[in-house]
């Protein structure tokens, strides 16, 4: 068995159904896919083991000279080109089936992969290596006339294919002189043809994904920019539950051989806001629709208590954190993480994200089912909680493990949660309860602006009475706490530009953690960054960073986590919804209006 022949950087491409998603990586190769679910078994783990014990998919061309990779248009279709250095190529298709069908969304667990020859005569071998229990489990292999099965003790992966049965159980290289198809499921038999099955599927999928991606409102410029993050937003949506995971991986490292390597394949609260906040404000309410869903389950359960600021994509609540010692790492820098230790912290700040999640749906006559008094109820008991945690210590919303503080951002929170209750009130005719709101409103904001404000920096500092600096109080602004003219927080932005600022990139915060002080730039606080500098007047300036982070994506528009200062290469989860967002968020604050050409 030859090494892992994938490509170790985070040049990757992500299919998906809002079921499940894979990566693939500039060669073809499948890298990534947990199954059955977001969080489930790494069936192809090569991203994380780059050893020859990879479990990966993968169509290796002989005598490889190049490769690109690209999206079909406003699609989540994705294509890799290979070719060799006689300048003979293969094309490979990659998608995950999603389309309406019998009145429902049709979104199977199922990975189609296509492959058509550009021209001359290529050799290429099938390399398919699916793998069990986080790489521990080598399948039992069967097979059929037209398909293979990996017997599993948990799962069984049944691959349909037209290609030559024996030369990829073999990995034998041999020419591919016809279209070639691959449909890999679970195991139940395929009702009709194959390549009929994958044509079929290929065209409907992407008539799907051209439909919802014409009904976006975008903004006049940065199109392409914006469609692609839109589009990456709805593929970490697990429509099953409603739930939104922040990322799609586990334990890529925030910084090279940093320890920092955590699983993000969960729904925090606080992540999930942010999403449906820039879907709606290119009119994709749908996403938020299904969320509040999940979304009013959590409120439902925690009875007007402690709520923990994430949870498994099924509303587990228990994810314990282990190291996989067997497991390499990316490029090698392990530990690899699985569970999250952080969903057994208190982060006041989720109880203001629960509400301003599902605020809109008080206010949306677009939506199928607006939120009324029944709903409003149950978010009151999460107000509540908010309002008598709001001067508590906590981890704050950078999860730190070892200190508690009384964090201005957990504040600002709890002060949103007041406000959008006695705004939503006031929608519902409820004059007494947006008096009662608007009064626990007024008492944070003014214990906020008392005991946040530092002298001594002329700066919200990240805690009631401390100094350190946070680029969370950028979040001020965009949450309406705050005036952005007022010269309290235009002088926080300085200071914070003049503390965490490296050219155009933002770290969190100044302060060492656990780990020490952070090395790389966060993406969403530079994007945070962006459009407070826009509300304060600074739009040149702020175009200017943010054609940088434009160029910081990878070739296929995705951002991960976090941004080398000096290098630009990405670091982090991958693709991170954060990052996504603050994409979103930045064109249309800073596009021109379609008035000014049409």
């Amino acid at each position: 068995m030859k090494a892992n022949t994938s490509v170790q950087n985070l040049n990757l491409g992500v299919i998906g159904n809002c079921a499940y998603t894979a990566l693939v990586d500039e060669r073809g190769s499948i890298v990534w896919c947990c199954l059955p679910r977001f969080d489930g078994d790494p069936v192809f783990n090569g991203l994380l083991d780059p050893s020859e014990n990879a479990a990966l998919w993968a169509f290796e061309l002989e005598d490889f000279a190049r490769s690109e990779h690209q999206y079909e248009p406003n699609t989540a279709i994705l294509k890799t080109r290979l070719y060799d250095r006689q300048g003979q190529g293969i094309e490979i298709t990659d998608f995950a089936p999603r389309f309406w069908n019998r009145g429902r969304t049709f979104r199977p667990l199922t990975l189609v992969r296509r492959v058509r020859v550009l021209g001359g005569t290529p050799r290429m071998r099938v390399v398919l290596r699916p793998r069990y229990d986080y790489g521990r489990v080598q399948p039992q292999v069967t097979r059929g006339s037209t398909h293979i099965r990996f017997v599993g003790p948990a799962q069984t992966l049944r691959v349909n294919t037209d290609a030559p049965i024996d030369y990829i159980l073999s990995e034998t290289f041999f020419v591919v002189d016809r279209p070639l198809n691959f449909i890999m499921g679970p195991d139940e038999t395929l009702t009709g043809g194959i390549e009929d099955t994958a044509r079929a599927f290929e065209q409907d999928t992407a008539a799907y994904w051209r439909a919802w991606s014409r009904a976006l409102s975008v903004p006049l410029e940065w199109q392409e920019a914006v469609i692609r993050a839109a589009i990456t937003l709805k593929m970490s949506l697990f429509e099953d539950t409603g739930a939104i995971v922040a990322a799609m991986t586990t334990s890529i490292p925030e910084a090279a051989n940093s320890g920092r390597n955590w699983d993000y394949r969960y729904c925090w609260l606080r992540d999930a806001f942010f999403v449906v906040r820039a879907l709606n404000s290119i009119s994709e309410v749908a996403t938020m629709e299904e969320y509040l869903r999940w979304l009013n389950n959590v409120v439902v359960r925690s009875r007007g208590g402690h709520i923990q600021p994430l949870f498994g994509v099924g509303q587990e609540e228990h994810l314990p954190e282990a190291i996989l010692e067997h497991l390499p790492g990316y490029r090698g820098m392990g530990p690899v993480r699985v569970g999250n230790q952080v969903a057994e912290h208190f982060q006041h700040d989720v109880y203001g994200n629960i509400i301003l999640g599902a605020a809109q749906a008080f206010h949306d006559h677009r939506l199928l089912k607006r939120a009324g008094r029944t709903e409003f109820a149950a978010l009151e008991a999460v107000g509540e909680h908010a309002y008598r945690v709001y001067t508590e210590p906590d981890a704050g919303m950078w999860e730190l493990r070892t200190r508690a503080r009384i964090h201005t951002s957990s504040a600002l929170m709890s002060w949103a949660a007041c406000d959008r209750l006695a705004k939503v009130a006031v929608t519902l005719g409820l004059k007494d309860r947006s008096k009662y709101w608007a009064e626990r409103a007024t008492e944070i904001r003014e214990r906020i602006l008392k005991e946040s404000w530092s002298e001594q920096r002329q700066a919200f500092a990240e805690s009631f009475g401390g100094r350190d600096l946070d680029a969370s109080a950028l979040l001020m602004a965009e949450v309406n706490f705050i005036d952005p003219k007022d010269p309290r927080f235009v002088k926080t932005v300085d200071a914070l530009e003049k503390s965490l600022c490296n050219g155009p990139y933002m770290r969190r915060y100044e302060a060492a953690d656990d780990f020490g002080k952070p090395e790389v730039a966060f993406n969403i606080c530079t994007f945070w960054r962006i459009d407070a500098l826009a509300r304060i007047g600074r739009k040149e300036q702020a175009r200017e960073i943010f054609e940088v982070m434009l160029k910081c994506r990878n070739p296929l528009g995705l951002l991960s986590e976090d941004t080398h200062e000096t290098t630009g290469e990405m670091w982090g989860n991958f693709p991170q919804t954060y990052s996504m967002v603050g994409l979103i968020n930045a064109a249309v604050r800073l596009s021109a209006p379609w008035d000014t050409v049409i």
